[in-house]
């Protein structure tokens, strides 16, 4: 059984408090991108890049046993980390749970602020992107 979202997100809240300055935090972000699960190769297509960021985000969901699977990839260090961060807390949940979940954790920790406007528009579109798939799921069971 998977945690609840805003269990997940309370850890990363906790785990990012452990740090004094933002460079600590961008340092963890890039830990947190290299243990990403990597997204197998045959995804890595222009359909599958998230519009309106400027590194390459590639973003596969899939259902699984009533759950949506991401796995995702960057080539870029910090956005991997943030895309990272996403699939840590939105992974192996029902589509209504991604769709409702309101993704406080990235105001705690102060993220959104912390980037540069370009990497927060890229995050707004992870995020979009996840919940689009979310509801593609759900809209497809439900047919």
């Amino acid at each position: 059984m998977t945690k609840p979202i805003n269990e997940i997100e309370g850890e990363i809240v906790e785990e990012f408090s452990l740090f004094d300055d933002w460079m600590g935090k961008y340092e963890y972000l890039i830990e947190l991108g290299k243990s990403l699960p990597l997204i197998d190769e045959q995804y890595k297509t222009d359909d599958l890049l998230v519009k309106g960021c400027q590194s390459k985000v590639w973003l596969h969901a899939e259902m699984k046993d009533g759950t949506v699977v991401f796995t995702a990839d960057s080539d870029a260090i910090i956005t991997k980390g943030l895309v990272s961060l996403l699939v840590n807390v939105l992974n192996n949940h029902s589509p209504d749970e991604i769709i409702n979940a309101e993704l406080g954790f990235i105001d705690e920790i102060g993220l959104k602020e912390h980037l540069s406007p370009t990497r927060s528009n890229g995050l707004v579109s992870m995020i979009k992107q996840m919940k689009l798939y979310a509801l593609a799921f759900k809209t497809q069971a439900q047919s």
